[in-house]
């Protein structure tokens, strides 16, 4: 599995596992959980969670997939913007280490920024690391502007990364947030890298596929993975599709290949809107 690290130096697996509508339907949920155990086996150990997901749910099938297994686990899950004051960080911690049935989280999350001043939520954030709730912390979905105020804030540079959606079809990020991050050692998390399976139907992806004898999403996936300090965090419900995804690490993309995908969905040419899901 190739790594890549965090401005601490802790050394993260380039692709994780993430679980967004996973834990809501209790008829996927064995399905799911060998998906997750699989997925550990073969090295994507970073599980990415968040309390939003079915409203813990995610958390909980997290929690009973790695079961046991804790200590290899990378764990990440995300403080929703609503909580993240001092007191609600604390304890919005604190009930999603008893739904994941443990006792530290290895990188906490803001999911995306509310009203609650930066300064406020990293002081939770440093507290529950001084009470070792938690290891590292960061942010999610936020652009340059709020990276820099962030950065500016009391603790800020402590920041371990930012979660940002990034796919072949959502390139915005490209033009300035992806370059200062790599500027800083800063890694980027992408979020919904085969664009929640959409980019299979794009002909320009099948046919990059068809020559390589690789599926649309494991060229999705190796597109995403070629780049400098982005680790990509795809859902994969099934061990089938796990195994699928792994395989994308081992699928290298040509010079005419990424020509052919600049063609079809070009890079940006100027400051772009942060996009969301």
């Amino acid at each position: 599995m190739r790594t890549t690290t965090l401005p601490s130096g802790q050394s993260v697996p380039v692709l994780g596992q993430g679980t967004w509508y996973m834990g809501d339907d209790t008829r996927r949920r064995a399905d799911e959980i060998a998906a997750l155990r699989l997925g550990l086996d073969l090295g994507m150990t970073l599980v990415d969670t968040a309390e939003m997901y079915g409203n813990g749910a995610s958390e909980r099938l997290v929690g009973e997939a790695i079961a046991g297994r804790r200590d290899e686990v990378f764990l990440v899950t995300k403080v929703l913007p609503s909580n993240a004051s001092r007191a609600g960080t604390i304890a919005a911690c604190e009930n999603s280490l008893r739904r994941l049935g443990t006792d530290r989280i290895d990188l906490y999350l803001l999911h995306w920024r509310g009203r609650v001043p930066f300064a406020e939520t990293i002081g939770a954030f440093e507290a529950l690391q001084s009470a070792g709730k938690i290891r590292h912390w960061g942010v999610s979905n936020m652009d340059v502007r709020d990276m820099k105020e962030l950065l500016a804030s009391p603790g800020g540079d402590a920041v371990a990364t930012n979660q940002v959606l990034y796919n072949i079809t959502r390139r915005g990020i490209e033009f300035d947030l992806l370059p200062q991050s790599q500027q800083r050692g800063l890694p980027l998390m992408a979020y919904s890298p085969i664009e929640q399976g959409r980019l299979a139907h794009y002909p320009e992806v099948q046919d990059i596929a068809e020559r390589h004898g690789a599926t649309p999403a494991q060229v999705a996936l190796a597109w995403v993975l070629r780049q400098q300090g982005v680790i990509a965090i795809p859902k994969a419900s099934s061990p089938a599709h796990v195994r699928d995804n792994h395989a994308a690490l081992e699928l290298k993309l040509t010079d005419e290949d990424l020509a052919e995908l600049d063609n079809a969905f070009p890079p940006p040419d100027g400051p772009e809107p942060l996009e969301m899901i």
